[in-house]
């Protein structure tokens, strides 16, 4: 058994429309099958994340409504948590069944007080230590009679001055994945009012001295080199390869975490989300043991967030994990390895005329990996909650059993390459490998089982479970395991849900060959039929090792099998290691097994 400390961290979403299942097969999914993974190895893991509720995305959207920021991220984050959570995605408990020590999760808000003291309380560390300066931007304004505004990055499209496609927003271009200064945009309007005059303003704030880690970073890339996947490798090559210069942390824009500043000249201005919502990963793991590992007993009270987070004296490291999209990859391998960095560097007393240097004992700590993937299209185009080509979680949801779609994106999971969301393939899939390949194989071992005559509380299988008799299929299983483990160590999700279905599939195979069907009512005393019904046997056996394994992908399926098995509690709590254990005891199994899937 591990015995790990893993902080899984998860891209948070804009809390300003409903989770598409483009989002799911990006950020959402990936991680909770690590978590479940990990929690089945043994692992003390701590899941967070939560709604990114600050920014223009949201005033923009509150804008178009004509309604209050506040009244679009309370209905957005109450609607994506419930489908998350109706998904099947461990956001529940918070803390783990095996105690506040194993871990938990937290899927919080960027709204929350505590997320803002810590966001400020970092902007002040990070500003006695010298690594903001202070200068003066341009920026488009708005010039209305009544009083004009300046505008943000998505309040303004135009042409991308990288490669010149329409539709680009301020600051980032969705075509390309470039970022660049508003005043580069070419041929700008007012998103909101295209019609109004805008002009270009001089406006003051601070700018985070990225530049001051060029080096750092450079070193800190190259050692994740044999890690990180060939697209993380190449955007972050890609961002460091340009050159890293200060970036702003303050914005023109009221809705976000106030500055901690007095002064007339802050007035109007907030933190800038980018260099706020990275910080939800740490904030989130400080409020869970506040408000969870507390009260829940853990030895560490509210500092219990440091196991996951701080290099112990020893040198011992926690494990960090970060699940999002390819566009997001350079915040989570650059920008917030900066971040956490001139934290350290201003907790450590130093300041910006003081080299900076990688994380050491008692440090906050650096990503492990990051696991980012390519986009799922919809019928060949980019999903996409702003122009509404999308499949909605929650509609979804209310059509369809949750793992059906969590088989689909895990067998269709854009790992490498952009994969394809289309329904007929969805419904081929579905009927053809999750039904008839999975489905059809424990139904045929509980249903031949039961007509087995057993005593009361017995399993009608026992008498049969001879190991001897079945071959090499129990190293043929071991073999598969292993390579189903080493491709979740490695965060290849597809590649292990095929040798979980190939497992079934074998299954399958023994069932047919066997025949154990001429021997139900015959009996087993000729050496034949005894064989035949050993093979039944280990068919049982098998789909054991199939609810353990399953369940990180398919966690309803599995807990009903591992109910139909006979078994009490929650699967998910069934330790890794034990699927390969072929003489756990065969239980009483269910009369009449339910349907593995409902579709």
């Amino acid at each position: 058994m591990s015995d790990e400390h893993v902080l899984i961290c998860v891209a948070w979403p804009y809390a300003n429309g409903p989770l598409h299942l483009g989002h799911v097969a990006g950020c959402y999914l990936p991680p909770d099958i690590q978590f479940r993974y990990e929690r089945a190895k043994g692992n003390r893991v701590l899941l967070v994340s939560g709604s990114d509720e600050h920014g223009t995305p949201i005033t923009v959207t509150a804008e178009q409504l004509g309604v209050s920021p506040q009244d679009i991220i309370d209905k957005y984050h109450a609607i994506n948590s419930r489908a998350l959570l109706d998904l099947g995605c461990k956001w529940e408990p918070n803390i783990d069944s095996r105690g506040a020590e194993y871990g938990g999760a937290l899927f919080n808000r960027t709204s929350d007080p505590q997320h803002e003291k810590y966001v400020q309380e970092n902007f002040l560390k990070l500003l006695q230590a010298g690594l903001f300066e202070r200068k003066t931007m341009q920026q488009y304004y708005e010039v209305r009679p009544e009083g004009g505004r300046f505008l943000p990055d998505r309040y303004i499209e135009g042409e991308c001055p990288r490669c010149g496609a329409g539709g680009a927003r301020g600051d980032q271009c969705d075509e390309c994945g470039q970022t660049y200064e508003a005043h580069e945009l070419e041929n700008p309007a007012s998103k909101m009012n295209p019609g109004a005059a805008i002009e270009i303003r001089d406006t003051e704030h601070f700018f985070y001295r990225l530049d001051l880690f060029q080096s750092v970073l450079e070193q800190h890339a190259e050692s994740r080199q044999g890690v990180w996947k060939s697209n993380v490798r190449a955007m972050t090559k890609q961002w460091l390869d340009m050159g890293l210069r200060p970036r702003a942390v303050t914005r023109d824009l009221e809705w976000g975490v106030s500055l901690p500043l007095d002064g007339e000249e802050w007035v109007g201005k907030c933190v800038y989300v980018w260099f706020e919502a990275v910080q939800g990963y740490y904030s989130c793991a400080r409020i869970w043991a506040e408000r969870f590992a507390l009260s829940a007993g853990h030895e560490d009270g509210v500092s219990a967030w440091e196991k996951w987070w701080k290099i112990s004296k020893d040198g011992t490291q926690p494990r960090h994990l970060y699940f999002l999209g390819k566009d997001n990859t350079p915040f989570h391998t650059v920008i917030w390895p900066a971040l956490i960095m001139g934290i350290n560097h201003a907790e450590n007393g130093f300041s910006s005329s003081d080299p900076v240097s990688l994380p050491g004992p008692g440090d906050l700590h650096l990503e492990d990996n990051v696991p980012a993937m390519e986009y799922l299209m919809l019928a060949g185009g980019q999903f996409s909650k702003s122009r509404k080509h999308a499949v909605w979680l929650p509609s979804f949801l209310e059509r369809y059993d949750p793992d059906t779609l969590r088989y689909y994106l895990g067998i269709n999971m854009p790992e490498n390459h952009d994969t394809d969301f289309n329904w007929p393939d969805f419904v081929e899939r579905v009927n053809s490998e999750l039904i008839a390949t999975y489905g059809n194989f424990i139904h045929r071992i509980l249903t031949l089982g039961s007509r087995l005559p057993a005593d009361e509380g017995e399993n009608s299988l026992a008498q049969f479970d001879d190991i001897s008799l079945v071959g090499e299929m129990p190293e043929q299983i071991k073999k598969i395991h292993g390579q189903v483990t080493d491709s979740l160590e490695t965060h290849r999700y597809k590649e292990a849900l095929r040798g979980m279905m190939s497992v079934a599939q074998l299954g399958n195979q023994i069932i047919q060959s066997a025949e154990p069907w001429k021997y139900l009512k015959q009996g087993s005393e000729s050496p034949e039929g005894r064989e035949s019904l050993a093979h039944l046997a280990f068919g049982w056996r098998i789909a054991r090792y199939l609810a353990i394994v399953t369940q990180p992908f398919i966690p309803f399926s599995a807990q009903r099998l591992w109910g139909d098995l006979g078994y009490e509690g929650d699967v998910e709590d069934v330790s890794w290691e034990s699927a390969l254990d072929w003489s756990a005891p065969m239980v009483a199994s269910c009369q009449q097994p339910t349907p593995q899937t409902k579709y």
